[in-house]
Parts: C-alpha cells; sequence; structure tokens
C-alpha cells in the first residue's frame, strides 16, 4: 500500500489517498500506455505516473503526470522498464 503526496496526478489521485501496485513480473511485461504506475527515480524518488508511451525498440518508457507542471518525462525523458515497482491495480480514494 503506497500513499499519495502531491498534486501531481489530481484529480484521479489526490495527496493522502492510498494505491495498491501489483509487481508480479508477469504483470510488469504487459504494461500499455494508459497505465497508471508507481515507479523509483534516482533523482525524484517514488513517483506515481500515467504510461504515455513505450518504446518498442528499446522498452523505454515516458510517463507522465495529470498536471501541467508534473514532473514528468517531459523533463527527465524516458525511463527504463526497471525502474517500474508496481502497476496500479487499486486506488482507495478520499470522499470527495
Amino acid at each position: 500500500l503506497i500513499k499519495i503526496t502531491g498534486e501531481s496526478m489530481t484529480p484521479d489521485y489526490r495527496s493522502g489517498e492510498f494505491v495498491l501496485t501489483a509487481r508480479f513480473p508477469a504483470v510488469l511485461r504487459r504494461l500499455r500506455p494508459g497505465d497508471v504506475v508507481v515507479l523509483r527515480h534516482p533523482v525524484y524518488g517514488l513517483l506515481i505516473k500515467r504510461i504515455a508511451r513505450i518504446e518498442s525498440d528499446t522498452g523505454s518508457i515516458h510517463v507522465i503526470g495529470n498536471h501541467p507542471h508534473s514532473v514528468d518525462s517531459r523533463n527527465f525523458g524516458p525511463l527504463s522498464a526497471e525502474m517500474v515497482i508496481g502497476k496500479v491495480i487499486w486506488h482507495i480514494a478520499r470522499p470527495r
């Protein structure tokens, strides 16, 4: 269970909410654009982002946040698939 901090994925995921991720290799091998993932970036730490695209030749993943000022692949470029630690499979939202 991972607690969301920050606003980069609002309104879909808000600070203080929780997500559960699947870390099984079979799930991680089938990532697709649109999937929401949790990843560990060497500079920015633990991040939750949506996959924008996957480069078929290299397997590099481009991720984006919902917020226009989100720190994502627009800032740090594509990521290796090994940085993804889980695909979000369940969202525990706060009452709106």
